[in-house]
């Protein structure tokens, strides 16, 4: 079978298994709540637990919001704050702070006669703030202005402006590029590696209206109830807003409920780490409850991405289209979740009838907005229109959006370049001050003995929360074996192994000539790159991998060159595997940690290997590979990383990474750039940069190979984060152990130091 049919297959395979995983963990996900039904009070203690699990997992709970919430009044000398007003309401732009250099601005709808309810209302993403108000026509049709309609019952509202699908500011001009990313993409790629979300930032500023709500409720007479509505993406904001606050008495939630479990194909931008685990929307609605839910199920926003690269961008962006379930799904999703809490606590989980002529409707349907107004104590004028004549259609100004929008960005783009700032701390915080007091706390051991002892957990934990830890292999090897070729020294084998059922591991097995009977040889796994197969180690036209597999077995090592599941099978089939498996709380690597554990176990079974002395060596996405597997597995004697070693945070979430490559004008750029949008890592930043994982692989022997010229980074960068590397091996009291080579060339592999290195510490004989 040729190469790229066997990684079409593999990744097939791949599919499959998620697919599979997907309904296991849907099936035994309600086993992992405990819910006491006995009263509604007690139902909400009991799965407080569960909403702080939700909380974290959209990078909520590590963010403060300021003690006090000031609403202010922009004005300007040409403009007031006011906007528009009417017999019954006054509307004017509002701002408040809802995190550290993070604010929040849209709309304030204030009624002039007694405030009956206090709302946070939420529009699509691709609408405006003064669409709801009656100040702006809908995209692409005469929306209806909802919160007009709420203000005029008598609810303090407020609409703070999403960060939109659109793509003017998805770039760095002091650079010169700009992609096709939407916003909430551009956005997502730098917060998702931080441990936050988009999402989870536009909950706070919901979160920062209801801290203003309930002060501001608190200082009249009486209070009154809170509520937030929503539709498309706002309707998502609504369901996990109204979940993690309970302050927020009544939701409705429009144009967004259903199944999750096709989360892979929806807008990247709601990509959230391991979330099918424990949460569908039905889960995330019992979370609402006992608390008033109204499910509206209106045709969601039409979103199919990605945009087409405009002139003077790049493309990239990542595929994903809003759902638009059936109503039979959304009520079905929403049965499950009456089902979850029981009939009692389940009748404030409401449904309305989906109305035929509303189809094509920016927000809220009438009849769902008129229950929701109704769990607030309001009631809505039998014309809700009468006053909208009387607002004037010129006060909305494009281009004040347009500035509004760049603002939100902006603000959110200063906040990540903060948490990159503090990123250090927190990976300092977690990982090296506990080895530090484990070192300090055993000076009459070496070291490196001590470290090797103590950084266990630290692997586990590495293992597990930014990789992904699926369960071990299940099946036994059934190793298929066939000679492939025959070279100068050595013989080629195709090796196919089973790992789970539709998961396989294959690769090429290079023997070198003179092997004796019952010789255990070192042994060295070469991991090619992303767009190369098993057979780039043994093709001599391979201009990037220079044959090392083969140059090496000529050298008298035991080679396997395993396939590394790549774009080979399919870039959008490869790319998808990621999305599938983050939901999971899982990534590509969890799949081929565990076909390596294969691999190692079948080659270490080998009369020709010596299990303690087989070695990883990896370029490129095979390098990314050599950081990752080996930090994992210590069956590998020890790693080096070819073409990728680098400050990985700053690789993925800087927009300003364009330095020149040498003297000519080539440039590195971060992956914000790039097709490969699947490459972030939920929270890597705070966790474990390449110092970090390297530290993981030590007391075995790592090496970095690096060529001046390669774009992937600069040598600024390398060096910085190899000089950690470098100290810590110091430390330990084994400098020897640890080495990088730099040379005048590119994205390849030299061969030189390497294989020194390699015969040094697998204690095999150079020629």
């Amino acid at each position: 079978m040729d190469p790229e049919a066997l990684a079409v297959a593999n990744l097939e395979g791949i599919h499959r298994y998620f697919e599979a995983r997907t309904s296991e963990l849907r099936a035994a996900r309600e086993s992992r709540w405990i819910r006491d039904l006995s009263s509604p009070e007690a139902y909400a203690e009991s799965v407080q637990e569960k909403r702080d699990e939700l909380a974290a997992l959209l990078g909520v709970p590590t963010d403060s919001r300021p003690g006090t919430v000031e609403m202010q009044l922009p004005t300007t000398t040409s403009r007031g704050s006011l906007l528009a007003e009417t017999d019954a309401v006054a509307i004017h732009a509002v701002r408040w702070e809802a995190l550290a250099g993070i604010h929040a601005e849209g709309l304030l709808l204030a009624p002039k006669g007694r405030v009956r309810a206090r709302v946070v209302g939420l529009v699509d993403a691709d609408e405006f703030p003064e669409t709801a108000a009656g100040l702006a026509p809908a995209a692409g049709a005469t929306g209806p202005a909802w919160a007009l309609d709420l203000a005029e019952g008598g609810a303090l509202v407020l609409l703070p402006t999403l960060v939109s699908r659109d793509t003017t500011f998805s770039g760095n001009e002091l650079v010169g590029r700009r992609t096709n990313q939407p916003h909430r993409e551009w956005l997502h790629r730098q917060t998702y590696q931080l441990g936050r979300h988009l999402v989870g930032i536009e909950l706070q500023k919901v979160f920062a209206a209801v801290d203003w709500f309930v002060a501001e409720s608190g200082a009249e007479e009486g209070d009154s109830p809170v509520g937030v509505v929503g539709y498309g993406e706002g309707g998502l904001l609504a369901l996990h807003a109204a979940a993690l606050d309970s302050r927020i008495d009544a939701a409705l939630v429009s144009g967004h409920f259903g199944p999750r479990e096709d989360l892979h194909a929806e807008p990247i931008y709601r990509n959230i780490w391991r979330l099918l685990v424990d949460f569908g929307d039905a889960e995330i609605a019992s979370l609402v409850a006992p608390r008033i839910l109204v499910v509206d199920p209106a045709a969601p926003p039409a979103v199919e991405g990605p945009p087409e690269p405009a002139e003077g961008q790049v493309g990239g962006a990542a595929p994903g289209s809003v759902p638009r379930p059936s109503s039979g799904e959304v009520l079905a999703e929403l049965e499950r979740a009456r089902k979850l809490v029981g009939p009692e606590i389940g009748a404030a989980l409401r449904w309305i009838e989906p109305a035929v002529d509303e189809s094509a409707a920016t927000g809220p349907s009438g009849a769902a907005l008129a229950e929701f107004a109704s769990a607030l104590g309001l009631a809505l004028g039998a014309d809700p229109a009468a006053g909208r004549g009387r607002l004037p259609a010129d006060r909305f100004d494009p281009d004040a959006a347009q500035a509004r929008q760049a603002r939100q960005i902006g603000e959110i783009e200063t906040f990540v370049r903060r948490l990159v700032g503090l990123s250090a701390f927190e990976r300092d915080a977690s990982f090296w001050a506990p080895m530090r007091e484990a070192l300090s706390a055993r000076t009459d051991e070496p070291p490196a003995e001590v470290w090797e002892a103590a950084v266990v957990p630290h692997r586990e934990r590495f293992h597990r929360e930014l990789l992904g830890k699926l369960p071990e292999p299940s099946l036994p090897p059934n190793a298929r074996i066939r000679l492939l070729e025959r070279g100068e020294g050595w013989t080629a084998y195709l090796v196919v192994l089973d790992v789970w059922p539709e998961v396989q591991s294959w690769g090429y097995l290079i023997l070198p000539e003179g092997l004796s009977p019952g010789e255990r040889r070192p042994a060295v796994v070469v991991q090619h790159g992303l767009g190369g197969s098993p057979r780039s180690a043994i093709d001599p036209a391979s201009n990037a991998y220079r044959a090392f597999g083969a140059r090496l077995a000529a050298r008298g090592f035991v080679v396997y060159a395993p396939y590394n599941p790549n774009a080979l099978g399919g870039a959008i089939r490869f790319r998808q595997i990621q999305r599938r498996a983050n939901p999971l709380g899982a990534s590509i690597f969890s799949v081929i940690v565990a076909q390596h554990r294969r691999v190692l176990e079948w080659l270490g079974a080998q009369d020709f290997v010596d299990p303690a002395r087989i070695g990883f060596y990896g370029l490129s996405y095979g390098g990314k590979t050599a950081m990752r597997v080996p930090s994992v597995l210590p069956g590998y004697a020890l790693s080096i990383c070819s073409g990728d070693f680098n400050q990985w945070v700053r690789k993925i979430t800087e927009p300003r990474a364009t330095t020149r490559v040498g003297a000519g004008s080539q440039r590195f750029s971060s992956y914000l750039y790039t097709s490969e949008y699947e490459i972030m890592e939920f929270d890597q930043g705070n966790t474990f940069d390449y110092a970090e994982m390297a530290a993981l692989v030590s007391p075995r022997p790592f090496m970095v190979e690096r060529g001046h010229r390669d774009l992937v980074a600069s040598d600024e960068w390398v060096a910085y984060e190899y000089a950690a590397v470098r100290r810590h091996y110091a430390d330990l009291g084994i400098p020897g152990r640890t080495e990088s080579e730099f040379f005048d060339e590119g994205h390849v592999i030299r061969g030189e130091g390497s294989f020194r290195f390699l015969h040094r510490h697998l204690d095999w004989p150079e020629p």
